[in-house]
């Protein structure tokens, strides 16, 4: 597994000359999210519109620049699949939760690869799908944890400049988290895969 600061160097590199379409994809994004006020809205469509997103990232970085915001939408299209594993996802995530903040944020790690699993094994359920990611994750939460912690700065400086930054923040925090899942799925693949 390459170092944190590698991962984010290779999504970097991935972003570099190619920032119209991941930022415009985010921007969408965000707004749907955003607009995620109502119940329903929030459950049929903001849900799975987090897969969608995730995987229009994935497929950005596997080498497919122009076309994210449609392939987010094409995403969209086996909506059944999206909703049912994004919000398997949510709710097993919420039930964590519930025991206590901690548990919750372990699960959060441990489900983290998911939706990118989805996208791979189209022939896996999405409970399915949850526990591949639970044994990929298995000795590497901490690993994307400290990825994660590695944005903080551009957190901060993202909430400073009102938001905006953070059309920029997210897709480089979602291609370091797809360069992650890349190298991970180089040493489990066969593990669990195979």
């Amino acid at each position: 597994m390459r170092a944190n600061s590698e991962i984010k160097n290779v999504a970097l590199e991935e972003l570099s000359g190619n920032w119209t379409n991941p930022v415009l994809a985010t921007l969408i994004f965000l707004v749907i999210s955003c607009a995620a006020g109502s119940f329903p809205f929030n459950i049929f469509i903001a849900i799975p519109f987090e897969l969608v997103f995730s995987i229009a990232i994935l497929r950005f970085v596997r080498g497919e620049k122009e076309d994210v915001v449609s392939n987010m939408f094409n995403e969209f299209g086996n909506y059944g699949r999206a909703l049912g594993v994004s919000l398997l996802t949510k709710v097993y995530l919420f039930l964590w939760t519930l025991l206590l903040i901690i548990p919750g944020i372990i699960k959060c790690y441990s489900y983290a690869m998911t939706y990118y699993i989805a996208k791979d094994h189209p022939e896996l359920r999405a409970d399915d799908c949850i526990e591949r990611s639970r044994q990929m994750m298995s000795g590497h939460k901490a690993d994307l944890f400290l990825l994660d912690l590695s944005f903080i700065g551009w957190f901060i400086l993202c909430l400073l400049t009102l938001g905006i930054g953070f059309l920029w923040l997210l897709p480089y925090a979602e291609a370091s988290h797809v360069v992650f899942y890349e190298e991970l799925k180089k040493e489990t693949e066969n593990v669990y895969f195979g």
